[in-house]
């Protein structure tokens, strides 16, 4: 069960040396639970000689993300798997598989509750979702993009799939939405290379529409928009020029973590962290390395209970902005994402940084 303490907590609302404690133990507590029921956690944690003493967080044992390609990973019996969600492989290689019991399922709606109440409030919003109706006939297993659409639906009301099958815009469906609900506060939700082809490369630059009272929630890899020199501040800067959309929120999170995303500070655009999340920057030895110096990502979730995902290493690069210029500063970590290591791969990070 999900810790009344837990409950009682917003995303921002515990300060740094709170959290410092009570992370530590929450943290100690998780990877003994997953040590106790995972006997593949077990057996890996054994190899590296790991003494589950209380530990501070740069000394906790990580997964590299990669093992949950490789590895079937979960500490709770099979027959409580709610559900398994499958991230989307990339070419010739297995996806993550994470497994979820009700729990652990609950908890994380329960914590992307509190998060997404930050930006949106506690009504739901009629919401706009930039991508077609995609059909899952397997209840029990979900891709990464079918769970993340199902997740933030939950927050929004007279839902409106954008896009044909063919992913083309359905502008009836617009038309008749924006009529219905665009005069007050709306939400949008899309993966961030969906929002750039539909909403920047698509949509006529003479349209009708007006985005003012919409709210923007976006995330996903930006490779293809690198590839078309697209950064974060053009990609606003397009979306308020053709669209007058202003409230612009990029998100960061991963399948293994689901629930702990991380939300975009729209001042300094830096990732911030939550009463829910940590993070640290590791170089090519696995060293933590000092703020300001870029690194692998490694990340802390205290939502893991159904499979030890609770301290990952990513595949992603990324450093620690340490300077107190923007007010975030005050609710979490501020962190910036530099992109994949060069082999995407954490086994071979030697080569990457």
């Amino acid at each position: 069960m999900m810790r009344n303490k837990i409950k009682d907590i917003g995303p921002y609302e515990i300060n740094s040396k709170q959290k410092k404690i009570f992370f530590q133990k929450e943290i100690n507590l998780l990877t003994k639970h997953h040590y106790s029921n995972s006997s593949q956690y077990k057996n890996l944690l054994n190899s590296f000689k790991y003494n589950l003493s209380n530990m501070k967080l740069e000394n906790f044992p990580f997964l590299p993300t990669q093992i949950f390609k490789e590895l079937d990973l979960f500490s709770v019996d099979k027959k409580d798997i709610l559900k398994k969600i499958m991230s989307s492989g990339t070419s010739g290689s297995s996806p993550s598989k994470i497994y979820l019991d009700r729990e652990n399922a609950r908890n994380q709606i329960f914590v992307l509750a509190k998060i997404m109440s930050t930006i949106l409030g506690k009504s739901r919003l009629p919401m706009l979702i930039v991508d077609s109706n995609l059909k899952n006939s397997n209840r029990e297993s979900f891709n990464a993009r079918v769970a993340a659409i199902n997740g933030f639906s939950t927050f929004g009301k007279n839902h409106t799939y954008l896009l044909n099958q063919d992913e083309t815009i359905n502008f009836d469906l617009l038309r008749k939405f924006m009529k219905e609900f665009g005069d007050k506060p709306f939400f949008i939700f899309g993966f961030t290379s969906y929002i750039f082809k539909s909403l920047i490369e698509q949509f006529p630059n003479d349209n009708q529409f007006n985005f003012t009272n919409g709210v923007l929630l976006h995330g996903g890899g930006w490779k293809k928009m690198e590839e078309k020199k697209i950064d974060s501040k053009l990609f606003k800067n397009l979306l308020k020029k053709k669209l007058k959309l202003k409230n612009i929120y990029n998100y960061y999170g991963l399948i293994e973590q689901t629930g702990s995303i991380f939300l975009e500070c729209p001042k300094c655009s830096c990732f911030r962290t939550t009463a829910f999340s940590d993070i640290l920057i590791r170089d090519k030895h696995f060293n933590v390395v000092p703020n300001g110096t870029k690194g692998l990502i490694q990340l802390f979730s205290i939502l893991p209970t159904s499979y030890p995902g609770h301290v990952v290493l990513t595949e992603d690069v990324g450093t620690i902005i340490d300077d107190k210029k923007c007010s975030c500063s005050k609710s979490g970590k501020r962190f910036k994402v530099l992109g994949r290591s060069k082999k995407s791969e954490v086994r071979g990070c030697s080569d990457t940084i």
